[in-house]
C-alpha cells in the first residue's frame, strides 16, 4: 500500500512559474515603455525590444509565502534560502530548484497483513504528523523527502509490529505510539525533517481470532463470576457457623429464633411450613408448632363459619 500524502503539495513541480504582482507590473511598465517609444519613433522596435525586456525582467522577482523556504541555486550550485516575501533572483543564472513547505504535514499510511512476533497477520493504520525543520536539508540530501518520509514511516511501522505480540500491541498503544515516533524521526531527521506525533487509528485482526478472543473474554468473566460467587458463599458458611456457635451456647436465643421463624411462616393466611422433625426434637418446636397449628385451625374455621 502506497502511503497518502494529505494537505502536501507537490514540491518538486518547481519549475511551473509562479505570476506575482511585482513581476506583473514589470511586464506593464515594459510594455507601456515600448508603445510610448512607438509613438515616438513610429518604430515597431522599441516595443519588440521593451516586451523581450519585460519577460526578462518579470522571471527576477519571486514571492514566498509565510510558510515556505525557497531553494535557490546558481548555475547548479547552491546559494542559500530565500523568503517568506518578496525576493530577487538573476534571471537565467539563478532557479528555485524548490519550494519548502514548513508547515505541519499530515501523512496516512498502513501495514497490511503483518505477522505480530506471535504470528498472527494483522492491518494497522496510523497518522504521522511531521514537519520540515532544515529546508537545505530536505532540498539537497534527499531526492523526494516526503515520500521518503512516508516509506520510512512505513517500514518502521512493519518493523515495531513485527517485534510486538498481539497483546501488547492492542494494549499498549501510547508505548508503541512513543516507540515509532522516535525510530520514525531518527531516520527522517538526516533529511531536515521532524516527527511530531504519530497516532494509530485502527488495527485489524482475522475474524475467527476476533471470536476466539470474544469467547476466551466471556470464559473469563463467567470464572470471576463464579468466583465471586464461592466467596460469598464461603462467607455466609462462616456467618451460619458463627450464628450456630451463639445459639450452642445461648438455649433461650435459639427457642426465640424458632417462634420467630414460625411467626414469618405462617402470619400469612393458609400458609404451610414444613419444618424437619430433627429441629422440632432439637429446638423443643412441638409445642410450639401444635400451638401454632391449633391456632390456625381456629382462624380457619371461624372464617368458614363466617361465610
Amino acid at each position: 500500500m502506497v502511503p497518502t500524502m494529505l494537505g502536501l503539495r507537490n514540491t518538486h513541480s518547481v519549475q511551473t512559474p509562479r505570476v506575482n504582482v511585482v513581476a506583473a507590473v514589470i511586464l506593464l511598465l515594459s510594455i507601456a515603455i515600448g508603445v510610448a517609444g512607438l509613438v515616438v519613433t513610429d518604430n515597431p522596435i522599441p516595443l519588440i525590444v521593451m516586451v523581450v525586456v519585460g519577460f526578462i525582467l518579470m522571471q527576477a522577482p519571486r514571492v514566498a509565502q509565510q510558510w515556505e523556504r525557497a531553494v535557490v541555486l546558481r548555475l547548479g550550485r547552491y546559494v542559500g534560502l530565500r523568503g517568506p516575501g518578496l525576493f530577487w533572483i538573476m534571471p537565467f543564472f539563478d532557479n528555485v530548484s524548490a519550494w519548502i513547505d514548513q508547515r505541519t504535514i499530515t501523512t496516512s499510511f498502513a501495514a497490511e497483513q503483518t505477522l505480530t512476533s506471535d504470528t498472527v497477520p494483522v492491518n494497522v493504520d496510523a497518522v504521522l504528523f511531521w514537519m520540515v525543520h532544515d529546508p537545505e536539508k530536505a532540498a539537497l540530501e534527499v531526492q523526494d523527502y516526503s515520500q521518503a518520509v512516508s516509506w520510512a514511516a512505513q517500514t518502521a511501522l512493519r518493523d515495531i509490529i513485527g517485534r510486538t505480540t498481539l497483546t501488547d500491541l492492542l494494549r499498549g498503544r501510547e508505548r508503541i505510539e512513543d516507540e515509532l515516533q522516535k525510530l520514525i524521526d531518527g531516520r527522517s531527521n538526516p533529511w531536515g525533517a521532524t516527527v511530531s506525533s504519530v497516532e494509530m487509528r485502527d488495527i485489524v485482526i482475522p475474524g475467527a481470532l476476533q471470536d476466539a478472543m470474544s469467547r476466551e473474554a466471556q470464559a473469563a468473566r463467567e470464572k470471576q463470576a463464579r468466583i465471586i460467587l464461592g466467596e460469598a458463599e464461603k462467607e455466609i458458611a462462616h456467618s451460619f457457623e458463627e450464628a450456630a456457635r451463639s445459639y450452642h451456647n445461648n438455649p433461650t436465643a435459639l427457642h426465640l429464633r424458632a417462634m420467630n421463624m414460625l411467626y414469618e411462616g405462617l402470619k400469612e393466611k393458609g400458609a404451610l411450613m414444613l419444618v424437619p422433625s430433627s429441629a422440632v426434637e432439637s429446638m423443643g418446636m412441638g409445642g410450639m408448632m401444635g400451638a401454632a397449628a391449633l391456632r390456625q385451625s381456629n382462624l380457619t374455621m371461624g372464617n368458614e363459619d363466617q361465610k
